[in-house]
């Protein structure tokens, strides 16, 4: 029974954006809510409160950052070693920052994640360590009760849910919570599941592995995820799909989303939204569906792209209210 206050993350209705899609009943789950920012730490805390139970001296995680930021925090929390191996040059700063101030050993692998994380296969399998990554099934068991706080909220399952792949994990678990509280009789129908990879990192709309993925939105920067066939079974037993979107549409779904909601998610998460708006685009009728967008991680996790992507920039003036006036973008009298 362990805790950093995970879960339990805000539902919100969109207030621009869906009416001017055509999606009225438009909704925003914020997983960038969570203890360390993402939504990895709803199955970490149940992956370390295990590896406790176990006797686990110690954990161990590939990541392209939100696993070992999420990782680190709770390793910390239960004074246990962290071992975190992360792709060079594939992790953004503000996650690595976290897995560093959280105290775990941070280990730069000269390869990608998917490299990574066949080592981390390879190392826990050698030595008494416990993987922490979402190949370990506690990390779904906890994962998946963002779709029960989805159909809480909302009082049933939303018609469409939209949401990021990348190691495919989260799809999985999501399709797994909502298939458990339908046979609970908690909610009344299932949701289509419509999962959004980035074009240059996208190997299940491919069907192959990708050797060197690239994307500007790092979480989901995953060349052979390891829930791919659990992604698929999401997609075919809901009837939903799995597509991709370039770094163009993720990076447009961005800025609206911070700029017209006040929604502020790291890249990853905007693939989402991005997947929405294409397939609006292509035909999909949403009016008078429940839709929710999984925004699975805060922007705050990638500041540099913030400053470099966002049109907003600073303007230097004069230390004079009326320096400010000539430059303010609003009426003033």
């Amino acid at each position: 029974m362990i805790s950093l206050g995970e879960g339990d993350t805000p539902l919100v209705k969109s207030n621009r954006l869906g009416e001017e899609l055509g999606v009225p009943e438009l909704y925003f789950k914020l997983e960038g809510c969570n203890p360390t920012g993402s939504f990895k730490d709803r199955g970490m805390v149940v992956a370390v409160a295990k590896a406790l139970e176990e006797g686990s001296k110690a954990i161990m995680c590939a990541s392209t950052g939100n696993t070992s930021a999420s990782a680190a925090a709770y390793a910390a929390y239960c004074d246990l070693p962290a071992l975190v191996l992360i792709p060079k040059g594939e992790v953004a700063m503000g996650k690595l920052a976290q897995a560093m101030a959280y105290g775990a050993q941070v280990i730069m692998v000269n390869g990608n994640f998917d490299v990574a994380l066949d080592l981390v296969r390879e190392f826990t399998a050698r030595h008494a360590v416990t993987l922490v990554n979402s190949v370990n099934p506690n990390r779904l068991e906890g994962q998946k009760t963002a779709a029960f706080e989805v159909v809480d909220d909302l009082g049933d399952a939303p018609d469409y849910l939209f949401i990021p792949v990348g190691n495919a994990g989260n799809i999985t678990a999501y399709w797994k919570g909502f298939k458990e509280y339908r046979l609970m009789e908690r909610s009344s129908r299932l949701p289509k599941m419509m999962g959004f990879q980035a074009e240059g990192a996208a190997p299940i709309v491919r069907g192959e592995p990708i050797a060197n993925p690239q994307t500007i939105a790092s979480a989901i920067r995953i060349g052979n995820p390891a829930s791919w066939q659990s992604a698929l079974d999401a997609r075919d037993e809901s009837g939903g799909a799995i597509d991709a979107v370039s770094d163009d549409e993720i990076l447009d779904a961005y800025r609206l989303l911070a700029s017209k909601e006040g929604i502020f998610c790291e890249p990853a998460s905007a693939a989402s939204f991005a997947g929405l708006v294409k397939a609006l685009r292509g035909g999909l009728n949403l009016a008078g569906e429940k839709v929710v967008c999984i925004c699975t991680g805060t922007g705050l996790k990638d500041p540099d792209l913030a400053v470099s992507a966002l049109a907003t920039k600073t303007i230097e003036v004069a230390p004079t209210v009326q320096a400010i006036e000539a430059v303010a973008q609003m009426p003033v009298e």
